[in-house]
């Protein structure tokens, strides 16, 4: 029977009960006494010189503030970048300077030239309209290949070049790997792109600024997955605010998928504008902004190669790729390409020898950083793909290459510097194989011929790295700020308890699962447990929600926490039952003494915490609160099979999704319910991408998808009802809970198996493709169908 209460239980999200009723705390629910609003002026061409910018007229319209340029914000500090890279050469990366209004140029299509500020938004959107700017237009480059060549226009001047780096990893292989493929029996190489992609989040960005003039207190009300790091970085670095003098508050969040990582330029401005103009300022971005503003994420060319011997054993992989940074770093955008890439690059293969090379380069676009998956979907299709082709160039089946070369032992050592831990990658493609009726698949092909229709079948594999850690480990491949979570336990008088987290939730579902494993561990009601997050001025430092990693990191510091609580708790009780504390159990909620018929509730523990009559205060002092810092030895790697079956119109091209199955192991799982619900999110998201979503530049750097017009996005009718299993369990050895995360799974596995099923079905009607870039529209699939 399934449990009703604790780990492994499907209790309801208590959260969205206020979601549901409307009575969530958005931030753009949060309006202040006399606040003023901002709307930004941006530019509307990829790259200039600004001759000069007249705010005369704009200034003297009715319920303009004030308005700001960047002559406003000299000697203050740019947006930061969070994360160096040192190229193959030893060098440190090119870093440019990234103002929060455009200094001299502009350089891309959406890039903050003006701010103004007013009593309306409509008043700041009008008077913004009236700012005469003179820009003379220079040459953009928006094609990375173009970008590097010799002559191309420079994005910023002071660079010696576009490239911001040449990452090879590992450098030490490059030769092996180079000898291992001129002498293999076979290779295939395969050339591909990643589409760069728009979050679209259902809740745009916000940010409040508020200043508090007799304490000199900033506050900043914004959209955030890491409220500490944006106090760090707009704090330290952008407006030298102490951090004890800086509050940033992230309330509910609708949505973030990476694009709310990051500190934007917008953020620092609200903030610093509050104080200039001793009052609140509050912007709201409009969808059309969030297109041109928002970071885009993916954005990789690939040529990659597989090596395989006689037997078909895989001896070596080489990649190439060119990674489209923008026009400026964006805050972890320097570590998605390399170390959240490259080092899984050997997927779930015992793969010998591996090199991947880099080549991060400027445009004149849109930063470019993560989004759900952030380099793991890119590494898990290009070898996804790669070994599909591989398999029908060999005439094998996809299924038996991918096994001969899977890694069963563990822990396994990759030749990319990451070590597995635990897995089973035959478990979960048997638990596929059960699920999918590969047998019946011939019947299912031949009924869709009947109605005129290819059907195919692709299948992959995939394995991603979560819970980004050790924070020395991460710092020494040039990380600027620790990966570890906090969590603080408070035990009030009568039980109940109030958990401060560092991870911010915002739609994991936290402020359910999360009191699952304290109710657990301590044998009380979950409703006892309440969760606090996404204030700087209650939680303890922490590094939010991203990379899958609440659970693991965030979870796991709640358990250190709660174990130290528990630990006093028992010193109490054995005060309370004149035992030693050595022989003290707690169960179901009631500490007792071991062998005995001694007890004591927990309530009346928690009570004596606080009321200290019965326990002498020079052993143990008074109050129940504990906090817990909690820093990862080592990724938690899940892994999965994925299928999927889709239709193909041979007269339009267009492809339906017919069947999409996962079968994941994430080790423990905590609310089964809750981990369905983040596959399903993910599943979509990945099939969008494969089928449907692509940003989209023209040469001169115009933005041609810049609204849902232009950029389509999964509807529920493009979707078919998903069939996912997290039964495999090998749980992580490494953290308290044995989990490995589970959030960006089906981002990651879905994307290759719909290409591969198309790519199946597209051969089954006699077409000689190979592949076809994402996304796969009606227009390339039929294209590809007709030679």
């Amino acid at each position: 029977m399934p449990k009703d209460h604790g780990i492994g239980a499907s209790p309801k999200r208590r959260e969205d009960v206020r979601f549901l009723t409307g009575n969530g705390n958005y931030t753009d629910d949060i309006n202040m006494r006399g606040q003023a609003y901002v709307h930004f002026l941006r530019s509307d061409i990829a790259h200039g010189t600004i001759n000069s910018i007249d705010t005369s007229a704009a200034a003297a319209m009715p319920g303009v503030v004030k308005i700001f340029t960047a002559t406003d914000f000299e000697g203050v500090g740019g947006v930061p970048c969070g994360w160096q890279i040192t190229d193959r050469f030893g060098e440190v990366m090119q870093e440019p300077k990234h103002p929060i209004l455009a200094e001299g140029k502009v350089r891309y299509v959406g890039e903050m030239v003006a701010a103004v500020i007013a009593e309306s938004a409509e008043q700041a959107r009008d008077a913004a309209e009236a700012i005469e700017l003179d820009i003379s237009d220079l040459p953009a480059v928006v094609d990375m290949k173009a970008a590097l060549a010799d002559g191309s226009p420079k994005v910023h001047d002071d660079l010696t070049s576009n490239l911001c780096y040449d990452w090879g990893f590992v450098e030490e292989n490059r030769d092996a790997v180079d000898e291992a493929i001129k002498s293999a029996a076979h290779v295939t190489t395969l050339n591909l792109v990643n589409n760069r992609l728009i979050a679209n989040p259902m809740e745009p960005r916000v940010a409040i600024g508020d200043y508090d003039r007799p304490s000199g207190d900033h506050t900043l009300y914004t959209t955030s997955q890491n409220p500490h790091v944006i106090r760090l970085l707009m704090g330290a670095f952008v407006l030298g605010i102490p951090e004890h003098k800086l509050r940033v508050v992230s309330p509910d969040v609708g949505g973030g998928f990476g694009t709310k990582i990051f500190h934007y330029a917008e953020e620092a401005f609200c903030t610093f504008a509050a104080k200039a103009c001793n009052r609140p300022v509050k912007w709201t971005s409009s969808r059309s902004e969030a297109f041109m503003s928002d970071a885009h994420g993916r954005d990789h060319v690939t040529k990659i190669e597989l090596a395989l011997d006689a037997d078909n054993n895989f001896v070596a992989v080489r990649t190439d790729t060119m990674a489209n940074m923008g026009a400026y770093l964006s805050t972890f955008a320097p570590s998605v390409p390399t170390w959240l890439h490259g080092t899984l690059m050997a997927g779930n293969y015992k793969t010998p020898l591996i090199y991947i090379n880099v080549k991060a380069v400027f445009t004149n676009t849109v930063p470019v950083d993560a989004y759900r998956g952030a380099g793991r979907p890119e590494a898990t299709f290009q070898l996804e793909r790669v070994i599909d082709k591989a398999a029908h160039e060999l005439g094998v089946d996809p299924i038996a290459l991918r096994r001969q070369n899977f890694i069963t032992e563990f822990p396994y050592a990759t030749p990319v510097a990451v070590e597995y831990d635990t897995g089973d990658y035959n478990a979960t493609m048997d638990k596929l194989t059960e699920m999918a009726d590969f047998d019946g698949f011939a019947a299912r092909r031949a009924e869709s011929e009947k109605n005129g229709k290819l059907r195919g079948l692709g299948i992959n594999c995939y394995i991603e790295a979560c819970g980004i850690a050790p924070s020395n480990l991460v710092g020494q491949l040039g990380a600027r700020a620790g990966l570890y979570e906090s969590a603080t336990v408070r035990v009030n008088a009568t039980g109940g308890l109030v958990v401060m987290t560092g991870s911010h939730s915002h739609g994991q579902g936290h402020e359910t699962a999360f009191p699952q494993v304290i109710a657990e561990m301590i044998g009380i009601d979950e409703s006892m447990i309440e969760i606090v997050h996404g204030d700087t001025a209650k939680v303890p430092m922490g590094m939010g929600t991203y990379g899958s990693r609440s659970l693991a990191v965030g979870g796991s510091a709640m358990v250190r926490a709660t174990e130290k609580i528990i630990n006093k708790a028992k010193k109490i009780a054995a005060h309370l039952m004149e035992a030693s504390d050595a022989d003290i159990e707690l169960k179901d909620g009631t500490f007792s003494v071991a062998g005995t018929d001694k007890s004591v509730a927990w309530g009346d523990v928690t009570l004596a915490a606080y009321v200290p009559h019965n326990y002498p205060l020079e052993d143990i002092e008074p109050g129940l609160e504990e906090t817990a810092f909690y820093d990862p030895a080592n990724f938690t790697y899940p892994a999965g099979a994925y299928a999927c079956e889709v239709e193909v119109d041979k007269e339009t091209g267009k492809v339906s999704i017919e069947r999409m199955l996962a079968a994941d192991d994430f080790g423990n799982i905590v609310n089964p319910m809750i981990v369905s619900g983040q596959v399903h999110g993910g599943l979509a998201q990945g099939i969008g991408q494969a089928l449907l979503e692509g940003c989209v530049y023209d040469s001169d750097g115009q933005l041609l998808s810049a609204s849902f017009m232009d950029y389509a996005m999964p509807r529920a009718d493009d979707l078919p009802n998903f069939e996912v299993d997290h039964s495999c369990q090998t749980p992580c050895t490494h953290n308290p809970l044995g989990v490995k995360g589970c959030g960006e799974a089906g981002a990651i596995g879905s994307p290759p198996s719909v290409v591969n099923a198309v790519v199946d079905a597209l051969r089954s009607g006699g077409a000689d493709v190979t592949h076809i870039d994402m996304p796969l529209s009606p227009a390339r699939v039929w294209e590809a169908m007709n030679g």
